[in-house]
């Protein structure tokens, strides 16, 4: 007999969504410490970037495995801290990181990318187009090739995953998703693909850029897949797209960031909320209408769309401040990306706690957005 999981008595189908953000990605890998633990395993996990990669870890290893080869993945693009990060205090540890990022931009990062020393590209001379951008991408293929299981992730019945790109000549978002297609590390590879720090990717005859280009939170995803049911999706925000007024040009660098790449998840929602209660009226008036009047097409039709379905949204942002700098999603120093992952933990195990998609709702209701309780003080003045 199979146990019931308190957390998810109505076996509501999970669905982690995860944003691009390069270094802040360790964020999401905390998210899913937390679900782990709690057996809410996704059955979907959808990502863009960074997102993607951590999908894909996810997807192509078995449960027992999967946060081994996360924390394998985020140690090995992980740069040493010169200097203990708990040992100093906030201004130095800000210097630290500055030193972090300098070092991603000259040697780039282990098992992830490295610069093009010899490429003409920087000088504006015209190269390959797999090979039009600073660094490259190989060490990333060779990676993925290492801690993840493309044929365990291929198989039917296992965990789905999708990754956003976008067609560099068409400018449309394309979606890789094992549901319908076999993945490989490409496929991945050109989710992560943000021109012109890094090549487009070549996907049988085509080339693809990173999906972040189009949208970064692939949330639209999980609301124009059908037929729609009752799903519990955990959406991890790396972005934030409401801020102070910056004063620096760090700060305005860091304002541009965080506008260009965090989530326009409201504007879906709002749609969708839109065309779920379209749906729902189209529905009630089918079931006015006589029995001679009603075809058996039009009712499949009608039951497919899944009008009395329900998706909760629990939204997981990232709050750090970075001390408001720009290279915050290339800052891979060790202390920060273990912060960043404690962070995500805790902020997960504090939506678990609150359970708010556990609140008994109307069948009518399309949608509901949880978002987190305030985070205790101590852990609010912290900075990553």
């Amino acid at each position: 007999m199979k146990t019931i999981n308190k957390l998810n008595p109505a076996n509501l189908r999970v669905v982690l969504v995860l944003q691009g953000g390069g270094a802040l990605g360790a964020y999401q890998a905390g998210v899913y410490q937390a679900m782990h633990e709690h057996d809410l395993t996704p059955d979907w996990v959808v990502g863009t970037s960074i997102g993607a990669i951590n999908a894909a870890l996810l997807a192509g290893n078995p449960r027992p495995t999967r946060l081994q080869r996360l924390k394998e993945f985020w140690e090995g693009v992980s740069h040493h801290d010169s200097f203990d990060p708990n040992q100093l205090q906030d201004s130095q540890r800000r210097s630290n990181v500055w030193l972090s990022s300098i070092d991603t931009v000259l040697r780039g990062v282990p098992g992830f990318f490295m610069p093009r020393l010899f490429s003409l590209f920087p000088a504006g001379v015209a190269v390959a187009p797999d090979a039009a951008s600073y660094y490259d991408t190989t060490p990333l293929g060779e990676t993925l090739e290492s801690l993840v299981d493309f044929n365990y992730l291929n198989q039917s019945g296992g965990m789905r995953l999708t990754v956003n790109a976008v067609g560099v000549k068409t400018g449309e978002l394309v979606s890789f998703d094992t549901a319908s297609q076999t993945l490989n590390a490409d496929h991945v590879r050109a989710s992560g693909a943000l021109p012109p720090g890094f090549p487009p990717v070549r996907v049988e005859g085509e080339l693809y850029w990173d999906g972040g280009l189009y949208s970064n939170t692939p949330l639209e995803t999980v609301l124009a897949d059908v037929p729609h049911v009752d799903t519990l999706c955990f959406m991890v925000d790396l972005w934030s797209a409401d801020g102070p007024e910056p004063t620096t040009l760090d700060e305005v660098q860091t304002r541009q960031k965080d506008v260009m790449f965090a989530s326009r998840s409201q504007r879906h929602i709002d749609d969708y909320l839109r065309t779920h209660n379209l749906r729902t009226r189209m529905r009630a008036l089918h079931a006015l209408l006589p029995k001679s009047a009603r075809s058996k097409a039009s009712a499949d039709e009608l039951a497919e769309l899944g009008c009395d379905s329900t998706i909760h949204v629990v939204r997981v942002p990232y709050s750090g401040r970075d001390w408001h700098m720009a290279s915050k999603d290339i800052n891979f120093s060790r202390g920060s990306i273990a912060w960043r992952w404690d962070q995500g933990y805790q902020d997960a195990l504090r939506a678990i706690a609150q359970a708010g998609w556990l609140t008994e709702v109307s069948e009518e209701t399309g949608l509901v957005v949880h978002e987190l309780p305030p985070r205790p003080v101590e852990l609010a003045v912290k900075t990553g």
